[in-house]
């Protein structure tokens, strides 16, 4: 690494190491994690179009770090001197609770409760306009703790209130919205809770009636005792504005539901900037049904979001995770049957779930047969998705899907079974092998 570069490895460790240390010492790493930046992300090369989903991505690491080593300011009994810096914040991301929250509390520390009532009351009417949404439960909360002087925001008492973690679900269409709500909800409630983020994109006309649909649900999921958020909005720019709704929150996964390639529908943008997982249920293959899971894997990077996203579903609804690998491997005279105990091995330790292995012939055709009997297929996009797109194997699948097929692309942040701590993603070497 030259002098004046960033060492991105080194900055994940970091902020690792510092989820697990006491305050003072949290601090002093995530200082020493953010003085690794020096001005934004890759603006070398700030003109050229092929680094801007790059180049924001990391710039959300760095404004998750930046949070968190202000949470551990005002833990460390921190107030007034921060509030410039959470001003920053949200007049950059004004629709992202976490700043306001900072903010919030921040100002109640200097003894400025009428100015964090304020901050609150703002947020209330900018996520209203923009996206007709209400502040989530821990806002609310903390509005409510300022209105009675709770003594747990004295500068003597660090924060202990974690943000839910959130499952975002944008449906095309209602039909898409029915077809992959059962597995949204599921996804929700195991193997620890979520909140469900259900939002539709619909023309203006049809605001009213979309936003009733979607408030009869909540009405459903909210009496079974789950945490569910809904909104309906028109855009011109739909990718984009799913990628700023997933921004504003601990999203551990966005799920989209589609009626054909999700690369060249309206959200083909989610693909390119957002920063967790991003799959898509394909509307041919139907909904989730009796069976097993079932996985394609070859090892490579988006084979690891899709076996993390199917053992994450394998053990929400309670089923079988079977892992399909090749049956054979000419140049090395071997099939995937180690590559597939090495990955069994790995998603039993966050998820206690055994991988069965499952040999088939490479291509569409050995998938196909073998997933006949699935319950979910979930396939990981090619490395080659940004040039190639779908690749001839998964268009197929998408074209007739053999059973309810989910795509997913590999993200920055946090898989849906990583442990609450981690920022950075896990990250594995074995030897990789095509199916």
């Amino acid at each position: 690494m030259g002098a004046g570069e960033f060492d991105l490895h080194e900055f994940e460790r970091l902020i690792a190491t510092a989820r697990g240390e006491e305050p003072a010492a949290r601090l002093a790493t995530l200082r020493n994690a953010l003085s690794l930046w020096r001005g934004a992300p890759l603006s070398d090369f700030a003109y050229e179009e092929f680094v801007q989903p790059e180049a924001a991505r990391l710039e959300e690491l760095r404004q998750h770090a930046l949070e968190e080593r202000i949470e551990a300011e005002l833990g460390a009994g921190g107030g007034s001197e921060l509030i410039g810096e959470l001003q920053s914040l949200v007049t950059e991301r004004p629709l992202q609770e976490r700043p306001r929250s900072l903010l919030m509390r921040a100002l109640y520390r200097a003894g400025r409760q009428s100015e964090a009532l304020e901050v609150f009351r703002e947020c209330k009417r900018s996520l209203d306009q923009a996206l007709g949404l209400e502040p989530g439960p821990e806002l609310k909360e903390l509005e409510r703790a300022i209105l009675r002087h709770d003594p747990a925001l004295a500068a003597t008492a660090p924060s202990t209130t974690v943000a839910l973690r959130s499952l975002v679900v944008v449906p095309e269409t209602e039909a898409a919205s029915e077809l992959v709500l059962p597995l949204a909800d599921a996804l929700a409630g195991r193997p620890s809770r979520r909140e469900l983020v259900l939002a539709r994109i619909v023309p203006a006309s049809e605001l009213a009636a979309a936003t009733a649909v979607l408030d009869e649900v909540r009405r459903e999921l909210s009496a079974r005792g789950e945490t569910v958020r809904v909104a309906a909005f028109s855009s011109a720019s739909p990718g984009e504005d799913v990628v700023r709704l997933v921004g504003q929150r601990e999203t551990d996964l966005l799920l989209l539901a589609t009626d054909g390639d999700p690369l060249e529908g309206p959200y083909a943008a989610v693909f390119e900037q957002t920063t967790c997982d991003a799959a898509a249920l394909i509307a041919a293959g139907g909904t989730v049904r009796a069976g097993p899971v079932i996985v394609p894997f070859g090892a490579f990077e988006h084979d690891w979001a899709a076996l993390e996203l199917g053992a994450w579903a394998a053990a929400a609804l309670d089923r079988p995770l079977r892992l399909i690998g090749a049956a054979d491997a000419a140049a090395r005279g071997r099939d995937a049957s180690r590559l597939l105990a090495d990955a069994s091995l790995i998603v039993q330790h966050t998820t206690g779930v055994v991988a069965e292995p499952l040999l088939a012939q490479p291509g569409r055709e050995g998938v196909a047969a073998a997933a006949e009997e699935a319950g979910l297929l979930v396939v990981g996009l090619s490395e080659r998705w940004r040039s190639e797109g779908l690749g001839d194997t998964r268009s197929a699948l998408v074209a007739s899907p053999p059973a309810p097929t989910v795509l997913v692309r590999r993200g920055l942040r946090p898989s849906g079974i990583a442990p609450a701590a981690l920022l950075t993603r896990f990250t594995w070497s074995i030897e990789r092998s095509r199916i």
